[in-house]
């Protein structure tokens, strides 16, 4: 066995023997607080775009009564839930990340992994919240080790792709699976893989569908071993596997390294801002400015802006006067001139025509430039320089090192409570009282038997909820 496919051997022990008692306490509380981001901005996607139809759609795939769609409360087979509940949550460009991945790993797994403990509850095979925050830890750690051994500039769409993998493994974990069977799990979720980045540099919803895409082939992966289908063994360093093909330049020692340091839960990061993460060092960078120093918009006479060519490459893209949603929130210009306007970026911002159209709006932006700094890593977000020149001619410069939400400018955990709520209200049919309920449970998530009860919690109150949900 060579290094590398040693490399890959240890991950694999490292997800199907690491005793639960291993994960220290430190990171079973990110967990907790992840895991209830990703349930607020779950639900506040049921705004999501076309998701409506989406759900209307998805009828003719086949009916079932195993899982939930979040919101909506349409009882589906379980591989459809986790494809819906994927799309919403990513549909605002809320999720939680891992920076120096450039990878949301929650979305894809925490979609594939609900739908998976709510199946088999179902079957009378309850998933703890011990259970759940295990596969949790461990699957994210798949994920976020492709996302770190990458030393190339992205290529496919790493929430995506390997989130399905670290989903598959999550999935893998709660069934028991050993490191054989492991190995086989992911080497199906490897034949079902998609993520392309144009999706990305359109602003197209389908960025979103991709991860409901992975989501629901983990489900598929597992069962497929389940049932004694035989994938390939070598879908990570075979000729034509993972790091050949997705991530074709690679250190896998050096992810290991981060691996062995600790579990990468530790290092998620909130998105305080509902728009492409790599937009919120320069929207907390101005809006600190602002605050600090007095001026407001109207007394800008030009911002340069100077990044990562990943930042220039992902968010680089130029303003346009009448942008889709999810163009905007990947155009760097509108998304700090949204912010030096308003103040802060928030969802609604997003869903108003007139704001999206707004000519002062679009006029600020274009006095917004952008250039690349040089920096060799392909997968840099910081540093990012920001230098704004004032009517009269005086400057200020800033230099940001990590956006608010990275574990080195982290929310507060008060901050993360409001962010829930404010998700919750936004999706605008749920029951208030429920709020507390997901709060309470997830607080105290080692003590529940069965984690298929919190899916009920986020479910709208009412009588036809499938025809609500066809409007």
């Amino acid at each position: 066995m060579d290094k590398d496919e040693a490399i890959i051997d240890w991950l694999l022990t490292r997800v199907a023997e690491t005793p639960a008692a291993a994960i220290p306490e430190k990171t079973l509380a990110r967990t907790r607080t992840f895991l209830l981001d990703t349930l607020g901005v779950g639900v506040a996607g049921c705004h999501g775009t076309g998701l409506a139809q989406i759900i209307e759609m998805t009828r003719s795939w086949g009916q079932g009564d195993e899982a939930t769609v979040w919101v909506s409360g349409e009882k589906v087979p379980a591989p459809t839930a986790a494809f819906l509940n994927g799309y919403q949550i990513h549909s605002l460009e809320f999720d939680c990340l891992v920076d120096e991945a450039v990878l949301h790993p929650m979305a894809t797994l925490l979609a594939a992994v609900m739908a998976h403990a709510e199946r088999r509850s179902a079957a009378g095979r309850p998933v703890s919240g011990g259970e759940l925050a295990a596969a949790v830890v461990l699957g994210i750690d798949v994920a976020i080790f492709l996302g770190l051994a990458s030393r190339q500039a992205l290529r496919f769409f790493r929430p995506a792709t390997a989130g399905g993998m670290g989903a598959a493994a999550a999935i893998a974990r709660l069934e028991g699976f050993d490191k054989a069977q492991l190995r086989q799990a992911l080497g199906h979720q490897y034949g079902q893989l998609c993520g392309t980045m144009q999706a990305h540099v359109e602003g197209s919803p389908q960025l979103g569908l991709q991860i409901g895409y992975n989501a629901r082939a983990a489900l598929i992966s597992v069962d497929l071993v389940k049932a004694g289908l035989r994938a390939p063994d070598h879908a990570f360093l075979g000729p034509h596997g993972y790091f050949r093909l997705i991530e074709a330049q690679y250190d896998l020692e050096a992810a290991q390294a981060a691996l062995q340091a600790g579990f990468q839960m530790d290092r998620m990061a909130h998105k305080p801002y509902p728009s492409g993460r790599l937009t919120h060092g320069a929207v907390g960078g101005l809006t600190g400015l602002v605050a600090r120093e007095g001026f407001d918009a109207e007394d800008i006479e030009a911002i340069t802006l100077r990044m990562p060519p990943l930042v220039y490459k992902l968010m680089g893209r130029p303003d346009v006067p009448l942008p889709e949603a999810n163009y905007a929130k990947l155009c760097l210009p509108f998304v700090a001139a949204l912010a030096l306007r308003e103040g802060t970026v928030e969802i609604q911002h997003f869903l108003d025509r007139a704001t999206l159209s707004s000519p002062g709006l679009h006029a600020l932006a274009a006095r917004i430039g952008m250039e690349e700094d040089g920096n060799p890593d392909p997968n840099a977000m910081y540093p990012q320089h920001i230098e704004v020149t004032l009517r009269g001619g005086m400057r200020h410069e800033l230099r940001i090192d990590a956006a608010y939400g990275h574990p080195e400018a982290p929310l507060t955990e008060a901050a993360n409570l409001e962010k829930f709520r404010a998700c919750w209200r936004h999706a605008g049919r749920l029951p208030e009282v429920n709020a507390a309920r997901v709060i309470a449970a997830v607080d105290d998530l080692g003590a529940l038997e069965d984690v298929a009860r919190l899916v009920p919690l986020l479910v709208a109150r009412g009588p036809a909820r499938r025809e609500e949900a066809a409007r």
